[in-house]
């Protein structure tokens, strides 16, 4: 069988019981020794947990991040093609997904590596499955402009697409941005559209509401440098 690369899901915060992941993600973190990884500090701290026997001193990680340059990349996958299983772990989450862990699938398949992704929490999918809105139908967005105006009108193109499309749109925001970008939302959507806001899933302080936006306007809340997640949907 071809080398392996499993896709590793990681914990949403720094509070997580191990018992939360699969027996299968601890096997094989206990037989692996060389990870592609966002955050290596995190990562280090994860395994440390969910595998506290496993001597870290033989861990080699690999960095990969909006610094990482293409030639440093081009040798990360070396190990794979020298017969080594090798681990994929995103920030927070499941890899591939709202971080740069695609770069490296890409690179995968043309090598004849196998891909198996584990199940683990996913803050996109969490947020989708609690929010009532429309889960037949809806669509990741990323993140929204930076510049004002044109985070504005992203929100209010968003807002059209979902009428028209009957579809759910998500999105996020850099945790320290997250009270500016709600005082858009009030602003710039209409009363009827639904927003739902979820932010520290599965931490102890969880914060998961639906409301239309005629009742957001009217409610405060505090989630200042919180990891959360957005998604509107105004009916056809």
């Amino acid at each position: 069988m071809n080398p392996t690369l499993y896709l590793i899901p990681s914990p949403l915060g720094e509070e997580f019981h191990p018992d939360a992941f699969p027996n299968e993600i601890k096997s094989i973190i206990e037989k692996l020794d060389y990870f592609i990884v966002e955050n290596e500090k995190g990562v280090r701290r994860f395994i440390k947990k969910i595998t506290p026997d496993k001597n870290q001193s033989t861990l080699k990680l690999y960095p990969l991040n909006k610094h990482t340059s293409a030639d440093e990349m081009a040798s990360y996958l070396d190990p794979c093609l020298k017969g080594n299983d090798m681990g994929l772990i995103s920030d927070a989450g499941c890899p591939g997904i709202a971080d740069p862990g695609a770069v490296i699938l890409q690179k995968a398949y043309p090598l004849k590596i196998r891909i198996k992704p584990l199940v683990g929490p996913s803050s996109i999918l969490l947020a989708m499955m609690s929010s009532g809105l429309n889960g037949q139908n809806f669509a990741f967005n990323g993140y929204l402009p930076i510049d004002k105006n044109e985070r504005k009108k992203a929100i209010k193109t968003l807002e059209n697409r979902s009428q028209k499309l009957d579809q759910s749109q998500i999105f996020m925001e850099t945790p320290y941005r997250n009270e500016k970008l709600l005082e858009d939302l009030k602003r710039v959507l209409d009363r009827e559209t639904n927003l739902c806001i979820a932010y520290d899933l599965t931490q102890p302080g969880e914060f998961i509401k639906t409301m239309d936006m005629n009742l957001w306007k009217k409610k405060n809340i505090h989630f200042h440098k919180r990891p959360a997640i957005f998604i509107i949907h105004k009916q056809v």
